[in-house]
């Protein structure tokens, strides 16, 4: 009886132990034409009544909290409910399902009720950067990213869209809908100074290595919160909300030292050091342990550009 029991309990142990192998942070590759996006997804106590994650993005680019999660004979199923739009939801859950493959998640996504043919994706553990803005960081030659003459060093991040940006007087504009930017280099650690103008109801953003965007919005004498002006998008909210008026020009001073990010807006600090755990709705790749691109948002709405100064950080 007790060699029985004993067994029992090895047994559970070890399916536990398996379902635990699901936790942690895991950077997704998905394939989702016509653009290329990351996903992110954070699961903790997998395998016990207590499970949680949350998910970027499933719903509005934010970071979306899990509703359930299951591991059934190895399989891993996490939902997301959609959120309540006047008081109607927007069709079945958000349905993940994935299997550890060597490591990897090898997964696929579907939303409940439709017919359209599952989602591949795949996810690896976001890697740890050892890197910190700890005051080693020299500074190398600036590079002016944007011309001032025209779209050079700059593609479309949506080939499919049409291409309405444009240099009028050295100012570099959008005319959406249109597609995104995406510069043709990539950086790792850097300082990032940008000088934008935007209208009202506008709302852009800045992606940092391809995955991490600081956000533009028209957001004038309100208060701060994730998606605000200045804010690490749907992750961290600026301290002060330092915007302009629509109509005026305005600054972000951005530098980036592996996860630390520090925002200053209009000359006032906003996010010092913060830690960035995460991708977010943003990002057009998940490597990131690896350099990446800029992105300039302008599929949402206008915005416009009179400098982009990046001076790369090395030691």
């Amino acid at each position: 009886m007790r060699t029985l029991l004993l067994v029992s309990l090895l047994a559970a142990g070890t399916a536990l132990a398996a379902d635990s192998d699901f936790n942690g942070r895991w950077d997704i590759s998905a394939n989702t034409p016509p653009r290329p996006r990351a996903w992110w997804v954070e699961l903790n106590g997998v395998g016990t009544p207590s499970a949680n994650g949350t998910f970027v993005s499933a719903y509005g680019g934010d970071r979306n909290t899990i509703d359930t999660i299951a591991v059934e004979n190895g399989e891993l199923r996490f939902t997301i409910n959609p959120p309540n739009r006047n008081n109607k939801k927007a069709g079945g859950p958000s349905v993940y399902r994935a299997r550890l493959v060597n490591g990897k998640l090898e997964g696929t996504f579907a939303v409940e009720g439709r017919d359209t043919p599952p989602i591949p994706w795949t996810g690896v553990r976001a890697p740890e950067i050892k890197d910190h803005d700890d005051g080693t960081w020299k500074e190398a030659q600036p590079i002016q990213l944007y011309n001032g003459r025209d779209t050079t060093g700059w593609k479309a991040l949506n080939p499919t869209a049409e291409f309405k940006w444009s240099v009028i007087d050295g100012i570099l504009r959008n005319a959406p809908p249109t597609t995104d930017l995406i510069s043709e280099r990539s950086f790792w650690n850097f300082k990032l100074h940008v000088d934008f103008r935007i209208i009202e109801h506008s709302n852009s953003g800045i992606g940092l290595r391809g995955r991490y965007e600081i956000q533009i919005l028209e957001d004038y004498g309100r208060p701060v919160n994730t998606h605000g002006a200045a804010a690490l998008y749907s992750r961290i909210a600026p301290s002060v909300n330092a915007s302009k008026p629509p109509g005026e020009w305005q600054s972000y001073d951005i530098r980036l030292v592996g996860r630390d990010l520090t925002v200053v807006h209009n000359g006032t600090k906003v996010l010092d050091k913060v830690h960035v755990d995460g991708l977010t709705a943003i990002a057009n790749n998940c490597d990131e342990a690896e350099p990446g691109p800029f992105i300039i948002q302008g599929d949402h709405s206008y915005v416009e550009i009179k400098s982009f100064v990046v001076t790369p950080l090395v030691h």
